[in-house]
């Protein structure tokens, strides 16, 4: 990446934009990711502990998934980690029956359960290209899940890869039909089910599918390039879509066409925007996972820089997933 062009474009962004506010929630976490709203709570993934927890109102945590003492499975034929290395939970989502399901990302299967009561609920160790990602389950329990297509902890070069698809009868497959993407990472749903949007990382652009009935996938094309990597995303039901945008200071709100309407900033020295998710009584409060170090797991732990920021925005999710 050109980082100066990339600043300036993000300066020439962020200039035409709308600002607001963000607030520190809580903090002394490891790298925070994969914000939710459900059942009236936020819920993140704490990476690097290995754990799911949900947020109080008064900024206590709960613990509601924890993976530390989860063995990895052997890899198979599209790889994984190695048996015994530590878990990583990314992407979740909740089935129509209320079960949360997981990725574990590196190991390449999806966990459900709660506390440390885990179960493999779809294994895709033989189609997964690389390490899982994000995930987002629509209205009939359709899960999809995003990977990137190499390892970015061990330079690999950047490559791309399809996305996979858990049915809701459990079996999995590769979504071959929207072709392969460029570092694929959050994803959404619109509240009528038509579109799938997901960002692509390594194209700078957030990408629009449409969506039919049995779940798969068409029409690809662009919905907004974006002036800096877009990471994970949701949506507002006035046609925004919500972008996390660590290493710039900023989550920005785009339309399509690629117009930054609104934009956060963030201190740098202390909380890289990572996932975004609208949530709050009227889901018109954008939640904010941050973090400062995604490449050492240990110093990330060690640390507890990891954070939840909030602001108030005048849009609002309504049904939109996730």
């Amino acid at each position: 990446m050109d980082y100066e062009a990339a600043f300036a474009r993000v300066g020439e962004a962020v200039s035409g934009a709308n600002p607001l506010e963000a607030r520190e929630l809580a903090t002394g976490f490891s790298w925070s990711e994969i914000p939710r709203w459900h059942d009236g709570a936020l819920w993140f993934s704490d990476m690097y502990n290995h754990c799911i927890l949900r947020l109080a109102e008064d900024g206590s945590t709960e613990k509601r998934v924890d993976a530390a003492g989860r063995i990895a499975l052997a890899p198979e034929a599209g790889g994984g980690d190695k048996p015994g290395e530590e878990i990583v939970l990314g992407g979740m989502g909740w089935l129509p029956d209320g079960r949360l399901i997981t990725n574990s990302m590196h190991e390449r299967v999806v966990l459900t359960g709660s506390g440390t009561d885990l179960t493999v609920y779809a294994d895709l160790r033989e189609l997964a290209k690389s390490s899982l990602n994000d995930m987002v389950v629509d209205a009939d329990g359709r899960a999809y899940i995003t990977q990137l297509g190499y390892d970015l902890f061990v330079g690999e070069t950047p490559d791309t890869a399809p996305l996979l698809a858990v049915e809701p009868d459990g079996t999995a497959r590769r979504a071959d039909e929207a072709g392969e993407f460029a570092g694929a990472n959050g994803i959404t749903i619109t509240a009528d089910g038509s579109r799938l949007i997901l960002a692509e990382v390594d194209a700078n652009q957030i990408t629009v599918l449409d969506r039919a009935a049995d779940g798969t996938l068409s029409n690809r094309r662009t919905f907004a390039p974006t002036p800096w990597l877009p990471d994970g995303i949701c949506l507002d039901e006035q046609g925004g879509v919500w972008a996390g945008m660590p290493g710039c200071g900023y989550v920005g709100r785009f339309v399509e066409g690629g117009r930054m309407t609104d934009a956060i900033a963030l201190p740098m020295d202390r909380a890289m925007g990572t996932a975004v998710v609208l949530g709050g009584a009227n889901r018109s409060t954008l939640y904010i996972a941050c973090g400062m170090e995604v490449f050492d797991r240990a110093k990330s732990r060690d640390e507890g820089l990891g954070s939840i920021w909030a602001a108030d925005t005048p849009y609002t999710a309504g049904d939109s997933r996730p």
